[in-house]
């Protein structure tokens, strides 16, 4: 009766090999959980880059259609786009922490009127943009 009472009182616990092991899939598992949230992050950070730069964009075109401007001539986005009652109502910012350097013009078709300085790093510029 005694042994039987040990063995019952033995396989209630853990060893210290199986703690080991659990604890290592779940430091792996959060790990995976960290990079892929980071990945996310910086995905979503991109897509709202390129999104100021398209309603940006889109702005100018705006201004230009109202106004009946050709392309090519000189534009302040500051005072011209941007403010109550405008086309944007206040300056965009990168949500990555880029700055953007806006064309003291109204572009072409196909050019953007402003950049992310991220574009290059992280890939903060719309890929097709040759409509625009």
């Amino acid at each position: 009766m005694k042994n039987h009472l040990f063995r019952l009182s033995r396989m209630r616990g853990m060893t210290l090999l199986e703690m080991t092991v659990v604890i290592l899939v779940m430091l792996g598992l959060v790990g995976i959980l960290i990079v892929s949230g980071r990945s996310w992050m910086l995905g979503t950070n991109r897509s709202g880059c390129i999104m100021n730069i398209r309603n940006m964009q889109n702005a100018v075109r705006a201004y230009q259609n109202t106004n009946q401007l050709s392309d090519g001539v000189s534009l302040n986005i500051s005072t011209d786009l941007i403010g109550p009652g405008k086309y944007i109502l206040d300056h965009p910012k990168c949500p990555g922490g880029g700055h953007y350097t806006p064309l003291n013009r109204i572009p072409a078709v196909g050019q953007l009127v402003m950049s992310c300085d991220l574009e290059t790093i992280l890939g903060h510029q719309p890929t097709d943009h040759e409509e625009w």
